[in-house]
């Protein structure tokens, strides 16, 4: 024991904590070990064995939901550097940049992790070297402090790749971030593609006459080309997403039709999605005066803004207005850097119904990520008869609507209404898998737009 301990420190071998979730890989682990030390290879307890194997077994097959865990972090965008591109798909070596905000402004220590991930966003088979060039998991080093802002914050910065990471394999990722204990603060998940096959989308009315009025039928076709596929039925997965909502996606298609080398998907039903409405939307970007769909501010410690009340779309005409579809933009008309000028205000939201519903109604978008968290659930005020709720956010442009959590499902377009005329983007991704390999590729990406709207 004496031998063992001098290579991994005097805390007692029994009570090392080993940080792993899976009491099956705990004990797989502790078996190893001791067969270790009885062939006498001590060498390999040395801190970056250990670190290593603890990091990929940890880690290994594990369900990475996307997630945030703390009410200090705020304005998180996973993005494309190009203009105007907010998905968080980027081509294998082109750059995608991480933002946040800690309100708790003094400047902790963030680090970061990428791991990659299957088809179904599980952890892979293949090992940090295998994906990444460097270092799988670094500090975030970029970091400024908010300037004249009543609300102070630091604002950090991370982009992949740089001087220490870069990703070598396409598929689907998670970005961890963890502060300076370890505690798994939020997590972000990303595309990377290799354009290896073409993929053409067009976005049609509803071939299905009961949900012509309601619904959009996305159809598509990819062009293998020259890239070499056995068995397209069992080697190419599909995943299709509305606005690039991650609770949107249709996935598990096969082709329908083969010409020559394209795969061709026209279905009538498994390729329909509901059409939504147009995103109903504020803009604080000048905070001290009401714009559009403000209908007053005040400044007390922090500003409140406070919008116009908000109704049940559902059974109203259809109207047109520009969105982008879900998205924030962080900006102000005082300062040309607004990414440590910006300021914070409270932000009322309240919506009209036409009974008091006893289903959870939230505030949705990608400025939370979609998340159904207490934070941004709506809470009926029976002296107002409205739902209300508030929400701290960034001075910029959002895009919010309300959606109803059942306890089966979440009700995306039940308050909105759903019309066949809403403009909505699509992004198809094509993933393969050659027999026996150990991970998904994305080896095709395609995008449409429902202004296009065909017969």
């Amino acid at each position: 024991m004496c031998k063992f301990k001098k290579y991994i420190g005097e805390a007692d071998i029994n009570h090392v904590n080993l940080n792993i979730k899976d009491m099956t890989l705990k004990i797989i682990f502790s078996s190893f070990k001791s067969y270790l030390y009885f062939m006498r290879i001590p060498f390999l307890f040395t801190p970056f064995f250990v670190w290593t194997f603890l990091m990929a077994a940890s880690i290994f097959g594990q369900n990475t939901a996307q997630t945030n865990n703390s009410d200090n972090i705020k304005s998180i965008q996973l993005k494309p550097l190009k203009i105007n591109f907010y998905a968080p798909i980027v081509k294998l070596g082109e750059s995608i940049e991480l933002s946040f905000d800690d309100l708790d402004a003094d400047e902790k220590n963030y680090t970061y992790t990428i791991i990659h991930c299957d088809y179904d966003w599980h952890t892979s088979r293949v090992v940090p070297t295998e994906y990444l060039n460097g270092l799988a998991s670094d500090d975030i080093r970029n970091y400024y402090n908010a300037f004249n802002t009543y609300q102070p914050y630091t604002h950090y910065q991370l982009n992949i790749p740089n001087e220490r990471t870069s990703i070598k394999l396409s598929g689907n990722y998670i970005l961890q971030i963890k502060d300076d204990l370890d505690a798994l603060i939020f997590t972000r998940r990303f595309i990377v593609y290799e354009p290896k096959v073409t993929v053409g989308v067009s976005v049609h009315k509803s071939p299905i006459i009961e949900k012509f009025d309601t619904h959009q039928n996305v159809q598509f076709t990819v062009n293998t080309g020259m890239f070499k596929i056995n068995n397209p039925r069992e080697e190419i997965k599909i995943k299709v997403y509305q606005n690039n909502d991650w609770h949107t996606e249709i996935k598990n298609l096969v082709p329908q039709f083969y010409s020559g080398t394209q795969l061709i998907y026209r279905y009538a039903d498994k390729t329909l999605f509901e059409g939504g409405n147009e995103y109903l939307f504020f803009d604080t970007k000048n905070i001290r005066v009401a714009t559009n769909n403000v209908q007053k501010i005040n400044l007390e410690t922090l500003y409140n803004t406070y919008l116009y009340v908000d109704e049940d779309r559902s059974d109203k005409p259809y109207t047109y207005y520009p969105d982008v579809n879900g998205n924030f933009i962080i900006r102000t008309i005082r300062t040309q850097t607004a990414i440590t000028e910006a300021d914070y205000s409270w932000v009322y939201f309240r919506l009209a119904l036409p009974f008091e519903s006893d289903k959870q109604v939230f505030v949705y978008g990608n400025f939370n990520d979609g998340h159904l968290l207490e934070q941004n659930r709506m809470h009926f005020n029976k002296d107002t008869n409205l739902y209300t709720s508030k929400l701290l956010l960034k001075q910029g442009f959002y895009n919010y609507k309300y959606v109803v959590k059942t306890p089966n499902s979440i009700e995306l377009n039940s308050i909105s209404g759903n019309f066949y005329q809403t403009e909505n983007n699509y992004t198809v991704l094509v993933y393969f898998s050659a027999f026996g390999s150990r991970y998904d590729r994305i080896i095709g990406y395609g995008k449409a737009n429902s202004k296009n709207l065909q017969n």
